[in-house]
C-alpha cells in the first residue's frame, strides 16, 4: 500500500470517533493495553508529559513542546485531531512522521489491528509511542483525547499530568456536570506525580483536590501562581505579555506567536508548568522565550485564530464549545472590522442551542457543514439558527460557504470560520 491507501484503510477499517461518532467510543483500555504489550511497552524508553483538559490543551502541549525543543530535547509531540494530514497527529522535534513510517507500520501490524480491532485513536496512540521509542526521543508531551481516565494516553506514567480547565463538553461520554467531567479528567492523575491545573474553577476544585490527595500527588493551581498584568495583542504579529509571579514581575515583553486571546489563560499554565519541570530538565528563561516566541514555527500549531487573508481580514479557529467559542466570539467584537461574516458549521451530535444564543445578530451567516459522516446538515443549521435570529444562507460544503463570504465582503470586512474541526480542517 502507499500512503493514501494506507489512510483509506486507516479511515474506513478502524472506527474513527471524529469521522462516526459515539461508535468508535471504547469505554476501557483493553485494546490500548493490548497493543502496549504487542509493542512490548514503548512508552517506557522516554519521560513524558500528560496533557488533560476542555479547552488548552492543544495550544499547551504544543507552548510546552516548543520550550522543550528551545532547550534542545529531542521533543516527541502527540496531539489530535489532525486539519489537513494524518501526520501532524504525531512529530518528533517539529517534524511529522513520515508518510513512509505510517505504511510500514500499518502494513507490518496489519494482522495485530485485526485482530485486537482498535479504534481509529488505539491504533494511532500505539504508532505514536512506538515511533517516539524508535526516534530515541528524550521527552513526549502528550495530549489526551477525548477524557481522561479511559483515554488511550492514559497508560503512561508522565513526569507531570496538566489539566487546563474544564467546561461542559462531551458530556454522553464524560458527565453532565462539570464536577463529573472534572472527575473523568483526573483520571490522569498517577500516584506520587505532581499535577498542575490550569484555570481555577470553584466547582472542580474540590474534585482535583480530592483526586489528588488520593493519589498522594502534589497538586498547584497555575493561577495561584502567576498573573498577566497587560498584553499587547498585534493583531499579524503575535501577542506581548507582562507577567508576574506571586506580585512580582518576572517576565517582562514575553512574546508568543500564537494570536488568540485566550492564550493569555495558556501562559500561565505553561509556566508553571516550566518551573514544575526544572526538577527533569535543564530548562531557564531564554528557552521560554525562544520557544515561545516561534511556537506556530516549531511544532506546525494550525487553527488556533489563525490569519488566512488580511483584506477582507480572515481568520479560522477551531473552538467548538461553548467556553471555547465565547472566549473567540469576544475577541471578535475586540477586533476591528466594519461587516462580520460567518461560516459556520457543527458536527451533529451537539447541542448547540447555548452556542447559537453566543453568536453576533448583525452578522451575515453562510451555514455550511464539512465533508465528514457527523457534520451537520447545512439546512438543519440554517433552521436552528434561525431559531436564534441569526440569519443566512446555506451552502453544501465549506468551499462554496467561503467563497460566498468572499464574494459579499468588503477589503474592511472580517470572515470567520469556525464552529468545528473539521471545517477549519478544509480550509487551513
Amino acid at each position: 500500500m502507499n500512503y493514501q491507501e494506507t489512510l483509506d484503510y486507516l479511515f474506513s477499517q478502524l472506527p474513527m470517533y471524529q469521522r462516526i461518532g459515539k461508535a468508535a467510543y471504547k469505554a476501557n483500555l483493553d485494546n490500548t493495553l493490548a497493543l502496549d504489550r504487542h509493542f512490548d511497552h514503548p512508552h517506557r524508553s522516554f519521560r513524558t508529559i500528560h496533557v488533560a483538559g476542555t479547552n488548552g490543551k492543544g495550544s499547551v502541549s504544543h507552548m510546552l513542546a516548543a520550550v522543550l525543543q528551545a532547550a534542545g530535547y529531542k521533543t516527541g509531540l502527540y496531539t489530535s485531531p489532525h486539519l489537513r494530514d494524518f501526520r501532524e497527529r504525531i512529530r518528533a522535534n517539529g517534524l511529522m512522521v513520515p508518510e513512509e513510517y505510517v505504511v510500514d507500520f500499518v502494513s507490518a501490524n496489519k494482522a495485530v489491528f485485526e485482530r485486537v480491532k482498535p479504534s481509529f485513536f488505539e491504533m494511532t496512540v500505539s504508532m505514536a509511542f512506538q515511533y517516539f521509542h524508535e526516534e530515541q526521543i528524550d521527552v513526549a508531551v502528550v495530549e489526551t483525547g477525548m477524557g481522561g481516565r479511559l483515554d488511550s494516553t492514559n497508560i503512561i506514567t508522565p513526569v507531570l499530568s496538566i489539566i487546563t480547565n474544564i467546561s461542559a463538553d462531551h458530556t454522553e461520554f464524560l458527565g453532565n456536570t462539570v464536577e463529573q467531567i472534572a472527575r473523568e479528567k483526573a483520571g490522569i492523575i498517577k500516584p506520587g506525580i505532581p499535577l498542575l491545573v490550569g484555570e481555577t474553577q470553584e466547582k472542580t476544585r474540590e474534585v482535583f483536590l480530592h483526586a489528588a490527595w488520593e493519589c498522594n500527588s502534589p497538586i498547584s493551581f497555575a493561577e495561584e501562581i502567576y498573573s498577566l498584568e497587560y498584553s499587547i495583542h498585534e493583531p499579524c504579529a503575535g501577542q506581548k505579555f507582562r507577567i508576574r509571579r506571586k506580585g512580582t514581575v518576572v517576565y517582562e515583553n514575553l512574546v508568543c506567536d500564537l494570536l488568540g486571546a485566550y492564550q493569555k489563560k495558556n501562559i500561565l499554565t505553561v509556566l508553571a508548568a516550566v518551573d514544575l519541570l526544572k526538577e527533569n530538565f535543564s530548562l531557564d528563561r531564554n528557552h521560554i522565550y525562544q520557544g515561545l516566541a516561534g511556537v506556530s514555527q516549531s511544532t506546525g500549531l494550525l487553527g488556533r485564530w489563525q490569519i488566512m487573508q488580511k483584506s477582507p481580514l480572515i481568520i479560522a479557529d477551531t473552538a467548538h464549545n461553548l467556553e471555547g467559542l465565547r472566549a473567540v466570539m469576544e475577541q471578535i467584537r475586540a477586533t476591528p472590522h466594519q461587516n462580520l461574516h460567518m461560516v459556520l458549521g457543527f458536527v451533529n451530535d451537539k447541542v448547540i442551542t447555548d452556542i447559537l444564543k453566543l453568536m453576533p445578530r448583525k452578522a451575515s451567516y453562510y451555514f455550511t457543514k464539512a465533508s465528514i459522516p457527523r457534520a451537520m446538515d447545512e439546512k438543519e443549521l440554517s433552521r436552528q439558527a434561525a431559531r436564534s435570529g441569526l440569519k443566512g444562507t446555506s451552502h453544501a460544503t465549506v468551499a462554496e460557504a467561503l467563497a460566498a463570504a468572499k464574494g459579499k465582503a468588503g477589503p474592511n470586512d472580517l470572515i470567520f470560520i469556525g464552529g468545528s474541526t473539521f471545517v477549519v480542517a478544509e480550509v487551513v
